[in-house]
């Protein structure tokens, strides 16, 4: 006989058991993190040995790590988030693509000096006490760290440059007041806040409307992939190079911008003469659809995605390591320095940490950059990544401080708002038709009203991210202040 009430009781236990599992699951995460932190602690007690100041620089490791782990967790989701989110890559090889070049990026291209005081935000002269310098740059990184944590647990993909600077901010002011603050560099990174994400969205969507009206929208889908597919890759190729040598490779070479258009054009073109016949030869026999077109992006995507993570491992290391190699520094030479040496343990624990982060918590943000935001496809991705390349680009061009988090999720928004213009306009045009049999009306409205109406981009995403970017930088600054009254506080 059935049984109603044991059929509810099993599934009572089921409930229970899967909770559990995923609790222990988050448990384990977080208790391999505190193992990497215990570790960190245990190179940097090995690594100063005979130091001034030992305890700090220890305590600044641990902090170090820990902002690495959150840099791991939430900003490397902008590079391979689209491509998860496409299906070009599966999560477990997206995981492992940007791990490896996440580390590469950081280890070789690095850079063995950074600028302490994070975009020249606050004048280290002007902190003359080295305890005081100590527990500021301390308060900062532990601000930032703190308010990137907060951001990962509400899926929110924010700027580490940006906390960073608000933490080195508010720890600066209360050190030493208003004016230790160069004001315009903080105008130049508010103005970014408005830059970079619209930037990124008006090129990764026009982007997807030159694909979209010369391939998708074509009779003959297959004759317009095989002319602009080759075209759009070489042109992939070609921005990927100029970004590595301006971002990823720049603290190994610095050509000048004549040499990187150069090398742009030539692997472009090679590129084209490489790409053009192996694509002709993969769309002949193709059926005629937007699926068979979308396949020709899935390649290129790949190796997108481990650029971006080549290049953000090189560049955002510094956001975990610059005020832990200012920590060093200063403990060790009893000076405060606009620009100090990073040591090579200071640099592996920004690269493992930055690993360990995006192995242990990435998921979440790379599912929310890639699938909760708007539905993508190989194609949209293609546009977001491009996007953001030549972003970057531009904005390096123009001397413009922009955030690489913002430009790609402002991608992602550009290609969803202009899903939901295309959409609809296509059922306003639709709707206006007099030839057309009328369509059926359910109850709650016709299909085309449903249609017309339909959003695209959720919303409650937008609405979060948004908030999050707007207060990231006072947020971290009214932490960095409270971290450094209370470090000042206990150590006086």
């Amino acid at each position: 006989m059935y049984k109603e009430t044991l059929s509810k009781d099993l599934g009572k236990l089921a409930a229970v058991e899967h909770a559990t599992q995923a609790l222990s699951r988050r448990f384990s995460r977080i208790g391999w993190a505190l193992l990497f932190l215990a570790i960190t602690s245990n190179v940097a007690m090995i690594a100063t040995v005979g130091m001034d100041h030992q305890l700090f620089i220890v305590a600044a490791g641990v902090i170090g790590g820990y902002m690495a782990l959150n840099i791991g967790a939430n900003d490397v989701a902008n590079n391979v988030g689209p491509a998860v989110g496409s299906r070009a890559l599966p999560m477990f090889g997206a995981l492992i693509i940007a791990a490896v070049f996440e580390s590469l990026g950081a280890v070789l291209a690095g850079g063995d000096v950074v600028k302490t005081i994070s975009k020249g935000i606050v004048d280290p002269n002007q902190i003359n006490d080295p305890d005081i310098f100590i527990w500021a740059m301390m308060s900062a990184l532990l601000a930032a760290a703190l308010w990137v944590n907060l951001a990962t647990w509400l899926s929110a993909p924010v700027s580490t440059t940006h906390a960073v600077v608000g933490g080195v901010m508010g720890a600066g002011i209360s050190a030493a007041g208003f004016g230790v603050v160069d004001w315009s560099v903080m105008g130049a990174i508010a103005a970014s806040w408005v830059i970079s994400p619209l930037l990124g969205g008006i090129i990764a969507a026009a982007f997807l409307a030159f694909i979209k009206f010369n391939v998708i929208y074509q009779k003959d889908k297959i004759a317009g992939a095989k002319r602009w597919v080759p075209v759009l890759v070489a042109l992939m190729a070609g921005v990927f190079s100029a970004y590595l040598l301006m971002k990823g490779l720049k603290n190994l070479w610095r050509p000048g911008p004549e040499i990187v258009a150069l090398v742009g054009l030539a692997i472009g073109v090679l590129t084209y003469a490489v790409v053009r016949p192996l694509v002709h030869r993969k769309a002949a026999g193709m059926e005629n659809r937007n699926k068979s077109v979308r396949t020709l992006f899935t390649l290129p995507l790949i190796f997108a995605a481990a650029l971006l993570s080549f290049a953000h491992g090189a560049n955002d290391v510094a956001n975990a390591v610059g005020p832990l190699a200012a920590v060093v520094d200063t403990a060790t030479t009893g000076n405060t320095h606009g620009k100090v040496g990073i040591p090579t343990w200071v640099l592996f624990v920004g690269a493992a940490g930055i690993t360990m982060g995006l192995l242990l918590f990435g998921p979440k943000l790379i599912r929310t950059v890639g699938a909760e935001i708007t539905k993508m496809n190989p194609m949209r991705a293609y546009c977001v990544a491009l996007a953001a390349a030549i972003t970057v680009i531009i904005a390096s061009a123009l001397g413009l401080p922009v955030s690489s988090t913002h430009i790609a999720v402002g991608a992602v928004f550009g290609v969803g708002f202009f899903r939901e213009w295309v959409t609809g306009r296509k059922s306003h045009i639709n709707h206006g038709r007099v030839d057309k049999a009328p369509e059926p009306v359910a109850a709650n409205g016709s299909d085309t009203e449903r249609t017309r109406r339909r959003k695209l981009v959720r919303r409650q995403h937008f609405m979060t991210i948004v908030a999050a970017w707007i207060i990231t930088v006072p947020s971290a600054a009214l932490m960095g202040a409270a971290l450094f009254q209370m470090f000042a506080w206990a150590f006086s």
